[in-house]
């Protein structure tokens, strides 16, 4: 399988985002920040990031108590965090053939 770079997932930060929402269905705004350990305000600008590209999706449902945004992988963002996964594994294996 051939995997394509996705220069929108590398960043640090957004790549972590999408490895993180890869393994889950969904996840809270405040568990994401924690997670990366940034401001709400960074992590803002990562999500439109990623939304702008199609790749996740955010949403505030209301109706329970406190309004709370929670953000999820969208199927075109499931399948460009695993092809950049694999274009990074091949660029690890092809490292590895030359040495």
């Amino acid at each position: 399988m051939s995997g394509q770079f996705d220069e929108v997932i590398h960043a640090p930060n957004r790549l972590r985002i999408c490895a993180f929402l890869a393994a889950t269905s969904e996840a809270e705004f405040a568990v994401l920040r924690d997670l990366l350990g940034v401001a709400d305000s960074v992590l803002s600008k990562h999500l439109k990031v990623l939304q702008d590209a199609g790749y996740l999706t955010v949403t505030k449902p209301t109706g329970r108590g406190r309004v709370k945004t929670w953000v999820k992988l969208t199927p075109a963002g499931r399948t460009a965090y695993r092809g950049h996964v694999t274009a990074l594994q091949g660029l690890i294996e092809q490292d590895r053939t030359q040495i």
